[in-house]
Formats: structure tokens, sequence, C-alpha cells
């Protein structure tokens, strides 16, 4: 299947804010990158593909830029609707959607990836990752660490840091 020229859309109004905040982390970092993730969510206007006559709907992923707000806080913006519906295969209009957001905090050779989802996204809520001291410690292992959502998953409770993802709608 022919991959479609995707487009922005020219005026996005779903804006929200993901504001990251750090917790005890055992040391710095020395960069914040982030994405956002989006899929096209009504596969009916995707051919199906030759082979397998599956669908495959397409995705996007966009740079977010995460910029210092405290000490251990930063924040991004990201548009829900930063991605143009539109009929890209002559089966009808495709709707995007976004699918997440990460936040990427880089120790070494180790990407601290944090993650909030769509529902969360929308709902404005939080999501709390858990990462071990250890981890951070060892980062000369080039390696995606995405944590834990509980503390109870690590051997040694005191011996961690967290990273929390808030969504807020920003209206404009």
């Amino acid at each position: 299947m022919k991959q479609p020229d995707i487009k922005l859309n020219p005026n996005p109004r779903m804006r929200y804010e993901i504001t990251a905040t750090v917790t005890d982390a055992p040391g710095a970092f020395e960069r914040i990158e982030g994405s956002v993730d989006y899929k096209v969510f009504n596969g009916a206007c995707v051919p199906l593909t030759p082979v397998t006559g599956a669908t495959v709907e397409p995705q996007k992923r966009l740079p977010v830029v995460f910029e210092r707000d405290g000490e251990n806080t930063f924040k991004a913006v990201i548009y829900v609707d930063q991605i143009q519906d539109e009929d890209y295969f002559g089966l009808g209009v495709c709707h995007w959607s976004v699918v997440g957001a990460s936040a990427d905090f880089h120790h070494g050779e180790v990407n601290f990836s944090p993650a909030i989802y769509h529902d969360d996204i929308l709902g404005q809520k939080s999501v709390v990752r858990y990462f071990s001291e250890r981890s951070y410690e060892r980062a000369s292992r080039s390696r995606i660490d995405i944590g834990s959502p509980s503390k109870s998953d690590f051997n040694d409770a005191g011996a961690i840091f967290s990273i929390t993802l808030k969504a807020v709608e920003k209206l404009q």
C-alpha cells in the first residue's frame, strides 16, 4: 500500500499541555525530548493490503518540545487534532486521533520514557511511572526504560524515582 501524503491540520484547536514532573531522581538528565503519535481510527477509509487482506491504518509521529518550567518540571503542548482529516485513499475521509505522547529523559545511554495515552490525555489525568535508581546509575548500556506503574514492582522501594505526566486542556 502506498503511504499517503499526510498533512498537518492548518488550524488545530484541541490543545493540551503535558506537564512532566520528576520526583527524587538521583541526578540530572542531559536532555529532554518528546514525541506524540497519531493513527487513523476509522479503518474503512484505508484499502486492504494485497497479500493479507488486512487493513493497516497509517500512523504518524511528530516531535514535541518540552521546556523547563521549574527545577523538576517540564511542559509541552500537543494538539489532539494535529493531523488533517482527509480522503487519502479515495475511500472516504480518514479521521486521525492522538494515540499518546511520551517524554524522553536522557541520561547517558538510557532513555527514561514515560508515556500518557489517549484516554488519559482527553480525561486530563495524571500518569505516574516509577524507575529504579540502579537503572539511572547503570547508564552506560543503551536502552529505553519505560518504568513501571507500581512501586511494588521494585525490590528496593526506597531506591526509586518517578516521572508524572499530566494532561490539561488549554483553550485557545
